[in-house]
């Protein structure tokens, strides 16, 4: 590509970030009715316009996405079709790629015992649970699932969910309302977001892993509200970073507040035996009030959990709405994701190769000049490209050379903080991610 059109391609991504930041703008603003005096032609537009699912801003986002696409001729990286076990390797379109596109952290997903473990739960039960547990009853490997995930976080004990997502979002709501204060850091992700804002309670951030920013404004204004939840990651998916548990478990004591951690990127990633944040950091279980995970990362299958003391999940169990009202966890799923815990625990071996493959990436693209943000290089290691046309260029170049992974940009990050994001697991083999930095550095000459 010459001078002249690289230039007209960022002008046009330019233009077209413009446009869509016009349309997020519009989305946001407050519904203003149609003047009394209007005609009836204006009228009958306007009440056509809002029954109109194109008509609507996230349509014209997703329009504007696509044009993207096709005015700076950068194929979607997206939707790609997987045609089998997606690990360190995966098969799309007849072709093998190195992927950094999933969260097998620890390859449990296609594991011949954990997939036994799911064939027998379906042999067993079937595949599905039918209805909520308590209208349809429980299964025994639902409950065991739960016990043996309070018993790996040394609580009293846990409640499964169908959804991660859905696990912040009805937990919040169901614990916390209108008087109460939900403090998240500034990066949390959606569903903490969601949860927060549908829970009715007052919600405020605060900068990303800044505890002393946090303290500053509890300080200010704690006795403004009744209940306050700090809600923070074990390991946070876009930058590969984490907080400083202990200093949070201060603030949160010192001020009256519940402290909720999700771990869905830190399960079986930090900590000698796998155990999260909290091995990681050396704090006692207690010292959290909700821990959160999720089951299809480390644990294999598909849901999310919570796991803390007894009244806390008699709580969920009979009163949060997307426990009670939902469709209990497949017997499958729970099956598999109990034998994918149960070797973890066995096989701490896995997490110590997770860590050694993961400071091999961060350390080899750190030496080479790639830009990898504030990641601690476990399990998540982003490249900061600074560009959302180039994160996809690189990402569609990388995957000409068989490597499959994913960019993020705006409006998902600032334009200036667009990425390449690696996801790395136990099974990628050094001389994969050598290739993987090598074929970066190339890109970025």
């Amino acid at each position: 590509m010459g001078l002249g059109d690289h230039i007209r391609q960022q002008l046009a991504a330019k233009a077209l970030q413009r446009q869509l930041e016009r349309v997020s703008d519009e989305a946001e603003k407050p519904f203003i009715p149609l003047a009394a005096s209007a005609g009836d032609d204006a009228r009958r537009a306007e009440l056509d316009a809002l029954c109109r699912f194109d008509a609507m801003p996230g349509y014209q986002q997703v329009q504007i996405l696509r044009q993207m696409s096709e005015k700076l001729d950068v194929a979607s990286p997206f939707f790609r079709v997987h045609e089998g076990i997606a690990g360190a390797t995966t098969r799309i379109a007849g072709a093998e790629y190195l992927n950094y596109a999933n969260y097998n952290y620890l390859g449990f997903s296609g594991d011949a015992m954990v997939s036994a473990r799911a064939k027998e739960a379906i042999d067993h039960y079937g595949t599905s649970a039918s209805a909520s547990r308590m209208v349809a009853g429980e299964r025994a490997v639902q409950r065991d699932l739960e016990r043996s995930l309070a018993f790996f976080y040394e609580v009293d004990d846990c409640v499964v969910f169908v959804s991660g997502h859905a696990t912040n979002v009805t937990v919040i709501g169901s614990l916390f309302g209108p008087g109460d204060l939900i403090l998240h850091d500034s990066l949390a992700h959606n569903s903490i977001v969601q949860g927060a804002q549908l829970s009715g309670a007052k919600r405020l951030s605060f900068p990303h892993n800044d505890w002393n920013a946090l303290d500053e404004l509890l300080t200010r204004v704690r006795r403004e509200y009744r209940r306050v939840l700090i809600a923070i990651e074990g390991l946070y998916s876009m930058d590969g970073d984490m907080p400083e548990l202990a200093r949070f478990v201060e603030i949160k004591r010192r001020h009256a507040a519940f402290l909720m951690v999700d771990e869905a990127h830190s399960l079986g990633v930090l900590g000698e035996q796998g155990k999260g944040i909290r091995e990681h950091c050396g704090v006692l279980s207690d010292d959290v009030d909700i821990w959160m995970g999720t089951l299809s990362k480390t644990l294999a299958g598909c849901g999310g959990f919570v796991a803390g003391s007894q009244a806390l999940t008699d709580i969920l169990r009979h009163l949060a709405p997307g426990f009670l009202y939902s469709v209990g966890l497949a017997p499958a799923l729970a099956a598999g994701s109990l034998a994918a815990l149960e070797r973890l625990i066995a096989e701490p071996w896995r997490v110590a190769l997770l860590k050694e493959r993961g400071h091999q990436f961060l350390s080899e693209a750190r030496r080479a000049g790639l830009n990898t943000g504030t990641s601690a290089g476990y399990a998540v290691v982003p490249v900061i490209t600074g560009s959302s046309l180039k994160a996809a260029q690189w990402a569609n170049a990388l995957f000409d050379e068989g490597i499959n992974v994913q960019p993020i940009f705006y409006p998902a990050v600032e334009e200036k903080a667009a990425r390449l994001r690696f996801f790395i697991c136990s099974t990628h083999e050094p001389e994969q991610i050598s290739r993987t930095v090598a074929a970066l550095v190339r890109l970025a000459a």
